[in-house]
């Protein structure tokens, strides 16, 4: 296996050169491959691929945004170019399951793309880690955690559209470590503030910012660890984690960086 500082990630166009097809499209999204906090959280989720030898390739340069902040912007125009720009590259390489590491990502091309032709097996990567830890696959018998307080928030895009509450619990109680919900959670669960276009706009005026409520949230379950599944949660929470001055006593942590350091690899 690579060692920590180098990781091999294969490439589709260099696949469909030699005539393979792999099993799945790793999507890495556009805060996984410019966002330096989020290429770390792509980087796991590689290593975690690779320590399972599953099949699968990103597209590298030729990847693009899905489209998803133009569309829930109301660019509607610019969102169908990108998307019939992806669907043609997708079906260009013959892609049939596309892993996905933002629930943004997951959501338009679950429930979006089909309207346009682009038709895919869809999966989340919280989803697929979870079917290995069942399988067996994953097996996690680390201590590292043993005395971590985790609490999770649950992205908009990935809990109330889309129901997947249960994956991202089962990861994190398959970590020696303990889970404490916040007071709102599964589809009661508070936004980050990010979600719809937000995180690329500044807030309505208001009385108090949505970030700094739920990360107030957060702190009150007296944890040290507030595990996120989302580019735009990490980056929120980790705000106000900032904003709060809590750096030495909190930590944000992607699940996919919770279970590569709980396995060492």
């Amino acid at each position: 296996m690579e060692n920590k500082e180098s990781i091999k990630v294969p490439v589709m166009a260099d696949l469909a050169s030699r005539g393979e097809t792999p099993e799945y499209l790793f999507w890495v999204g556009c805060a996984g491959a410019f966002d330096d906090r989020y290429k770390k959280v792509a980087r796991a989720f590689a290593r975690v691929l690779n320590h399972l030898d599953i099949s699968y390739a990103v597209l590298g340069k030729e990847e693009s945004c899905t489209g998803d902040p133009a569309r829930r912007a109301g660019n509607e125009m610019l969102f169908q170019m990108q998307a019939l720009s992806n669907i043609s590259v997708l079906d260009g390489y013959g892609v049939k399951k596309i892993l996905t590491i933002c629930p943004h990502c997951y959501n338009i091309f679950k429930n979006d793309y089909p309207d346009l032709g682009g038709k895919y097996e869809v999966v989340n990567y919280t989803v697929f880690i979870q079917e290995q830890i069942k399988k067996g696959k994953l097996k996690i018998d680390s201590a590292k955690f043993k005395n971590s307080r985790i609490t999770y928030h649950d992205p908009c895009y990935l809990g109330r559209a889309n129901g997947i509450y249960d994956a991202p619990r089962e990861i994190l109680k398959a970590i020696p470590s303990s889970l404490i919900e916040m007071k709102r959670n599964r589809n009661s669960a508070l936004c980050c503030g990010a979600g719809g276009g937000q995180m690329f706009k500044e807030a309505e005026e208001g009385h108090k910012e949505i970030f700094i409520e739920r990360i107030e949230e957060a702190i009150e379950t007296g944890a040290d660890i507030v595990a996120t599944a989302c580019p735009f949660c990490m980056t929120m929470l980790t705000d106000g984690i900032k904003y709060k001055n809590k750096e030495e006593k909190m930590k944000n942590y992607d699940l996919a960086e919770l279970i590569v350091q709980a396995l060492d690899l």
